[in-house]
């Protein structure tokens, strides 16, 4: 509770409780964490138990129109599956994807930035080169053809291979923004004074890179990895739709968009339009947050 405290008396807490945007952003994004994160309590039924599916269910309207049942408040999808707790369950494993390939992307990026900057050399221009490399190619291609050649190779693959697979395609396609970035601060940052004291005093050069220069170009990541949150999650939620991200045992929003996209013209619209309202939501409010944070910490937009 203090550093809650502390945090909301600060700078950069007073301008949140300045921005109802934010709020609202931060609401719906912790509602969706917590709905993700408890969805084995949260979901009405656990969608992938196959005991608990009846093909009399299937395509079921919502609620709230004519054929359907309260016990399927967004209807059914052609398995019969509750398109609620689908939702739900997916939205988990589209949260965990997106997060934990930015978090990656963020330990490479911000690691192979940080040398660059800081050694030069050598060093800068070959991993500025292979930036410019992955910076030429779509990054969704790219991800595609990682996620399409890791399911060729392993394709009797346990499921947490294939999420591997799929964070590691992310992974390799974002962390090029984290390094260009804290390349670039970090040139500044080294012909600082304080970083031209502690190397009179005889401090090593990796002890400066990480304790001195690298809590200074903390700023800019911060900001940038919220907002790629939200495109990590669409570009799972894309590679799903293609058929080469989540397994369809454990389908994310994207797999569940595109097994909706198949009755999207014959009536079922409920199927795919659910979640895709679910993944709109989840972009725009990590976006809105992104975006708050980077005039947050921007000492000229205060």
């Amino acid at each position: 509770m203090n550093v809650l405290k502390r945090w909301l008396n600060s700078d950069v807490g007073y301008s949140f409780r300045q921005s109802p945007t934010a709020m609202v952003a931060a609401a719906i994004a912790v509602l969706f964490l917590f709905c993700a994160a408890f969805a084995g309590w949260v979901s009405p039924t656990n969608p992938f138990d196959l005991a608990t599916l009846e093909l009399s269910d299937a395509r079921l309207p919502p609620a709230w129109m004519e054929g359907g049942s309260t016990k399927f408040l967004l209807g059914t999808d052609d398995q019969g599956r509750d398109i609620l707790s689908a939702i739900i369950y997916g939205s988990r494993i589209s949260l965990v994807v997106g997060i934990a390939s930015v978090v990656l992307s963020v330990v490479v990026g911000v690691g192979l930035g940080l040398l660059a900057g800081f050694r030069g050399g050598w060093i800068d221009a070959l991993l500025m080169r292979l930036c410019d490399v992955m910076l030429s190619f779509p990054a969704i291609l790219v991800a595609l053809l990682i996620a399409g050649v890791g399911r060729a190779l392993f394709p009797d693959a346990h499921e947490s291979l294939a999420f591997g697979v799929l964070i590691l395609s992310i992974t390799l396609t974002g962390w090029v923004q984290y390094a260009r970035t804290v390349r670039g601060t970090t040139l500044v940052e080294r012909n600082k004074e304080y970083v031209q004291a502690a190397r009179v005093t005889g401090v090593a050069p990796l002890r400066i890179m990480f304790k001195h220069v690298l809590p200074n170009v903390m700023g800019p990541v911060m900001v940038l990895a919220t907002i790629q949150v939200a495109t990590a999650i669409l570009t799972e939620a894309t590679l799903s739709f293609l058929g080469v991200g989540a397994p369809p045992t454990s389908p994310s929003l994207g797999t569940l968009i595109r097994i909706g996209n198949d009755y999207l013209f014959s009536g079922e619209w409920w199927i795919t339009i659910f979640p895709g309202l679910m993944l709109v939501l989840i972009a725009l409010s990590v976006n809105l947050l992104g975006d708050w944070l980077r005039d947050a910490l921007n000492p000229r937009l205060r």
